[in-house]
């Protein structure tokens, strides 16, 4: 069944053509995910199906009588209302049932009323509407109904949207970007909800687990062409790179045949016969396809990073606390080259309290926070870029220099680096103030980039950036050698890039858990659920957990194991780092191998022995 017919549309805006004359349909129970790049028209073509903006020519047919309800990044809530003030304010045609209902009930003479009113209450489930809302309510931590909407933060706002639309049961729900302010259970628990839910989807998200496990049809938007994937996002990406592969070798095909017929254009007389010019319009066909080129540009971070000391980032007992909330308590931790930690947790928990006392932005109330002499943060922000009125973008990189240092002592011009961060030269005398989200964001990661962090810090990066930029920055943060903390509810992002996690369980309690984002679910599904409250404190860690199956020598020689293999390769870098710097003699380099060598032995037989005890836990 047809619920909505996206006809022969087109959008520009001035000379900037978004899509044209673009056509596809959704179906019932279809999820249909729109992919494409910042800046590109995701947001106009939602709001053209939404009926919020007109399309140049083109139209949209939705069935009669179908409910459709739109989730945009911005959502117009009454600030004067509470909580639950404004799901009773929205248009639920239960609520309706309900109403009449009640009145039936004030006039029990009315029998035939009374039994049309019950009737109806069976019919669509309306018993059990409170116990409805407050669910998802509660799912998407809204759990204080009485409070006004004037109160509410940003991603509380964008919460309450979301759960008014699921409370009201659309038969087709547009969504714009709907992970965006929920935490890693929230969205977990919508993509279930998805699942076993009758709603048919359209959507703009960069989750692409959310895409992999909700949607069943993927619309990629590229160059104003609209390309139909009917499956998971895995199989978009199969798909799609085999389509890359037919179009390239298409215009290889074409560049033969071009050389061949631009040899007879040359060759051809100036009188020419009906069948020659027939000839010629079909070479300036073959000329157009020649000629195609993908706008495959990719985000080229060559920046040149600092050199990073022995002395990375200390924290000593560290404890912070907001009135009567504990966030810290007493943390140690101390930072190792390269280290690559994912940080993960409920919202309010202290991920980002954390992330302003590393960068030193707040102090904390006890403890020491010890950075070394070469550490330069790079921190992006959730807050983003603040443009001054007027500015253009080229302007902004301008601040940092006309000219930036690469790698090897070479140097970009900002015109340059702004086009290797997808800004072509016309986009660089745009306004700020013009730039859509995700190229708000974008630039916003150059400024980040361009001052040569050795140590990034990254709060949400993942909000509003495009597919396409998102694997392209997974790609540099592969290839980073620096250190790198990351808070982050991108699943696939997380995977991709971090070692290990700092799970943040809520009054205070920090566990440093060794393993990427699905590692940790894979663990926590395997434990009895009382272990994960955070009101236990005093919790063991995994290896503890674990460790039950070893003797109580076996425990104690694994741990001194764990220990003594971290001091041989804190001697073995520490030796690599004399090498580096070049000042030994030769007698000392010889003195110094020999003992490196001597590091190494070691360090490989109590690594074997950790693995014999360590297979004996994994029995």
């Amino acid at each position: 069944m047809n619920y909505l017919s996206v006809e022969n549309i087109s959008k520009s805006y001035g000379e900037r053509v978004l899509f044209d004359a673009i056509s596809f349909g959704i179906n019932k129970d279809q999820k249909v995910a729109l992919i494409a790049k910042n800046g590109t028209g995701k947001t106009s073509l939602l709001n053209i199906i939404a009926g919020i903006e007109e399309p140049d020519s083109g139209q949209i047919v939705s069935r009669k009588g179908i409910h459709i309800a739109f989730l945009s990044q911005d959502e117009n809530l009454d600030p004067h209302l509470t909580i639950e003030e404004t799901i009773f304010a929205s248009d639920n045609p239960i609520l309706e049932i309900i109403a009449n209902y009640e009145r039936a009930l004030l006039h029990p003479d009315d029998t035939e009323a009374y039994q049309k009113a019950f009737e109806k209450m069976d019919l669509h489930n309306a018993w059990d509407f409170e116990t409805q809302y407050k669910q998802i309510l509660f799912k998407l931590k809204l759990e204080d109904l009485t409070q006004k909407v004037s109160n509410l933060s940003g991603g509380q706002k964008k919460r309450l949207g979301l759960a008014t639309i699921l409370i009201n049961k659309p038969d087709l729900l547009i969504l714009d970007e709907p992970t965006n302010h929920l935490d890693l259970e929230m969205i977990e628990w919508l993509e279930e909800y998805f699942k076993k839910e009758n709603i048919t989807l359209f959507m703009v998200t960069h989750d692409r687990y959310f895409l992999e496990r909700v949607c069943n049809e993927i619309l990629e938007l590229e160059n104003g062409q609209l390309y139909n994937y009917k499956g998971s996002y895995s199989y978009y990406l199969d798909k799609k790179e085999a389509r890359i592969q037919s179009e390239q070798a298409s215009v290889e095909k074409a560049k033969n045949l071009y050389k061949k017929e631009l040899d007879w254009m040359r060759r051809q007389p100036k009188a020419r016969t009906t069948k020659s010019k027939s000839r010629i319009d079909d070479f300036y066909v073959i000329k157009e396809k020649a000629h195609q080129r993908r706008k495959e540009h990719e985000v080229q971070l060559e920046i040149n990073m600092e050199r990073m000391g022995s002395k990375i980032l200390e924290l000593h007992n560290v404890s912070k606390s907001f009135q009567d909330k504990t966030l810290l308590n007493k943390f140690e931790y101390v930072f190792k080259k390269g280290e690559r930690i994912g940080i993960i947790g409920k919202n309010g928990t202290g991920k980002s309290t954390f992330l302003n006392l590393v960068t030193g932005n707040i102090k904390p109330d006890a403890g020491k926070i010890i950075v070394g002499e070469t550490i330069k943060f790079g921190y992006y922000t959730q807050s983003g870029i603040q443009p001054k009125e007027g500015q253009k973008v080229i302007d902004v990189i301008k601040e940092y220099g006309e000219y930036i240092p690469l790698k090897k002592g070479r140097l970009i011009s900002a015109a340059q680096l702004l086009e290797r961060f997808l800004f072509d030269r016309k986009k660089q005398y745009d306004y700020v103030e013009k730039l859509s989200g995700g190229e708000l964001k974008r630039l916003y990661l150059c400024t980040v980039l361009i001052q040569n962090p050795n140590f990034l810090i990254l709060d949400e990066p993942t909000n509003d950036l495009d597919i396409v930029t998102l694997n392209v920055l997974e790609s540099f943060l592969l290839d980073f050698p620096g250190c790198l903390l990351v808070v982050s509810h991108d699943r696939y992002f997380m995977d991709k890039i971090v070692d290990h996690l700092f799970v943040f369980r809520g009054n205070a309690v920090v566990e440093d858990f060794p393993g990427n984002y699905t590692d940790y679910r894979v663990y926590e599904d395997s434990i009895e659920p009382e272990t994960k409250s955070p009101e236990k404190k005093e919790k063991k860690s995994w290896r503890q957990d674990e460790s039950d199956k070893l003797t109580y020598n076996e425990q104690k020689e694994y741990k001194r194991l764990e220990k003594d293999i971290q001091r041989l390769e804190e001697e073995k870098e520490a030796i690599e780092q004399l090498f580096v710097a070049g000042e030994l003699t030769q007698e000392e380099i010889q003195e110094k191998s020999l003992e490196l060598q001597k590091i190494i032995d070691e360090s490989e037989e109590k690594t074997e022995r950790w693995f014999e005890l360590a297979s004996k836990i994994e029995e």
